[in-house]
């Protein structure tokens, strides 16, 4: 089993026809992904490759059959392809797009109360389920199957992290990166829920960064609710307080949102907390 996606996973591809939209849709499809359709306005009729593209996510959604999208449009346009793909009804929304206004992300929030659709991302590398799909900009070939769940703020972070599960024969059953921003879809405690009711999966390395507060809510939800074996990380160590680091949502205020506050509830939790990424795969097999 895997979470969120798999070998019977159809997705369209919204921005298609732009350059990483059609160059991801490619990489898409040489992994296994069944790429269904691609979604540009304008451009219904056309095809990159063999892919056909249409004019709207309900028009591809009825020809293809597809239940996730992949969202490559430029950041200006992004919040009105997100609301159509959520009010098509789509199972889940990956968005890779950067740089999405705030202001946007609350419009997209609040949109998704109520629907079926699970928003990952936005400013994410996407989702894979190794051997089976990938959906986003992952590079499969660091991937490898098997039962290490990976959930990461960070986007080069997962590919490290990845590699040296890897290399250490540790498979992942699906690795998710959840995006840097402020306003995101999905949350660690959404996706370890997830994981929890996973038969495949039997750990889990989790890759926080500074900022913001939801590695302590984590730590407390896994405390309380999370029975399988974590391993954590959180980049940023060195930042200084009130100056962002590399993601939007990776800036420091005050006490809050700072790494040695992450890692003291992390470790009250019970999860162990690797200094470098390359010790995660040692403290996993201690607990596997």
């Amino acid at each position: 089993m895997s979470i969120l996606v798999d070998e019977t996973t159809r997705v369209l591809v919204q921005g298609i026809t732009g350059r990483d939209g059609s160059f991801h849709a490619r990489a898409m499809q040489d992994y296994g992904t069944k790429v269904v359709g691609g979604v540009v306005p304008g451009r219904g009729g056309e095809t990159v490759g063999d892919i056909p593209v249409f004019n709207t996510v309900n028009e591809a959604r009825e020809k293809t059959g597809a239940n996730v999208s992949a969202v490559f449009v430029p950041a200006r346009f992004a919040a009105d392809a997100l609301m159509e793909a959520i009010d098509a009804e789509l199972d889940i929304v990956v968005c890779i797009t950067e740089g999405i206004p705030v202001l946007d992300m609350v419009r997209i929030c609040n949109r998704l109360q109520g629907r079926k659709t699970r928003l990952i991302g936005p400013n994410c590398p996407g989702i894979i389920s190794p051997e089976r799909c990938k959906v986003g900009i992952m590079p499969g070939a660091i991937h490898k199957r098997g039962p290490i769940g990976v959930i990461s703020r960070s986007g080069t972070l997962t590919y490290e992290v990845v590699y040296q599960l890897t290399k250490a024969g540790l498979g992942q059953s699906t690795c998710i990166g959840i995006g840097g921003d402020p306003i995101i879809g999905s949350g660690f405690i959404d996706l370890l829920k997830l994981f929890q009711e996973d038969e495949e999966t039997r750990a889990v390395a989790l890759i926080g960064e500074i900022g913001g507060s939801e590695e302590e809510e984590t730590a407390h939800f896994i405390r309380d609710n999370f029975t399988k074996p974590v391993v954590a990380f959180i980049a940023g160590r060195t930042a200084p307080p009130g100056k962002r680091m590399g993601h939007a949502g990776a800036i420091i205020s005050g006490s809050s949102g700072t790494a040695e506050a992450k890692i003291k509830d992390f470790k009250e939790a019970g999860v162990p907390v690797a200094s470098m990424p390359e010790e995660i795969p040692t403290l996993l097999k201690k607990r596997l």
